[in-house]
């Protein structure tokens, strides 16, 4: 029984080692006006590891939908689309900022507003979870450049 309780805890201890090596800085969620369905969530990941590592999917209680997004240009147009992952390079970071990569929240089931938290669950393709309480913050105009933050968006 010893043995048992031994190889848990050191299969936890880990684990969280691991999850450590993903730093999340500079984390917000854009406030929204009355009756708003969408908002987003940008920030810094940073990865410690000499592995690269992958987001692939984001939980929060506060939409309906989280998805992984980034915008291209297609017919000279800049689209939203939803992707598999988004990568952090081995000893890296990647940058969630509007009009790049992001994480979005459809389907809002409440206005977000400047001083509350929003918690988000980042789960990466090792199985490993981060959970986070992200602050929402005030954005001035940012995203307003003909960007569509509709939940029609295809993904690719």
């Amino acid at each position: 029984m010893k043995l048992k309780v031994l190889a848990l805890s050191t299969l936890l201890l880990a684990s969280t080692a691991a999850s450590a090596d993903v730093m999340v800085h500079d984390a917000y969620a854009r406030a929204t006006p009355p009756n708003a369905v969408n908002s987003a969530i940008f920030m810094h990941l940073m990865n410690k590891d000499d592995s690269a590592r992958q987001v692939v999917d984001a939980k929060s209680n506060s939409a309906d939908v989280v998805e992984l997004h980034n915008h291209i240009m297609a017919d000279g147009m800049m689209q939203m689309r939803k992707v598999d992952s988004i990568d952090i390079p081995a000893n890296g970071m990647a940058e969630l900022k509007p009009g790049g990569m992001h994480i979005m929240l459809l389907g809002l089931k409440s206005d977000l507003h400047e001083g509350d938290n929003v918690k988000l669950t980042l789960k990466f393709a090792n199985g490993e979870t981060k959970n986070l309480s992200v602050p929402v913050k005030k954005v001035m105009a940012g995203m307003k450049n003909g960007h569509d933050h509709s939940p029609k968006t295809k993904t690719h």
